[in-house]
């Protein structure tokens, strides 16, 4: 099965990519790989995926992403903006990763019959 998953960098979007690898799922991975914290745990855990043949990685942002270039059985949407505290000094970013990038994903998932 192809699998699209949206945060795919972060702790736990790079744990699920990693199982659904081992059981041969092919997997589509998408981040914006942005410096909410540091990128370099986020390289360190895309290195450990790039080991699987059955992985292929986007930098991209979800409120961008067209599905039919991926064309995925399913879709994962891990990718958000965490942390209370930094989206009261930010929150048009917030609304923007979190609830504009969620609306595009459904949308495309509703478009492309996923």
């Amino acid at each position: 099965m192809k699998i699209l998953v949206t945060g795919c960098a972060g702790f736990i979007g790079s744990h699920l990519c990693e199982r659904l690898l081992q059981d041969n799922h092919n997997i589509i991975g998408i981040d914006n790989l942005n410096d909410y914290y540091d990128i370099n745990l986020k390289k360190t855990n895309l290195d450990i995926l790039y080991k699987y043949k059955n992985f292929s990685f986007y930098k991209k942002d979800v409120c961008d992403i067209k599905l039919i270039d991926y064309t995925p059985d399913k879709v994962v949407h891990l990718a958000s903006m965490a942390g209370v505290r930094y989206s009261i000094n930010n929150p048009k970013l917030y609304i923007k990763n979190n609830i504009e990038g969620f609306v595009n994903i459904l949308d495309e998932c509703q478009k492309n019959n996923i």
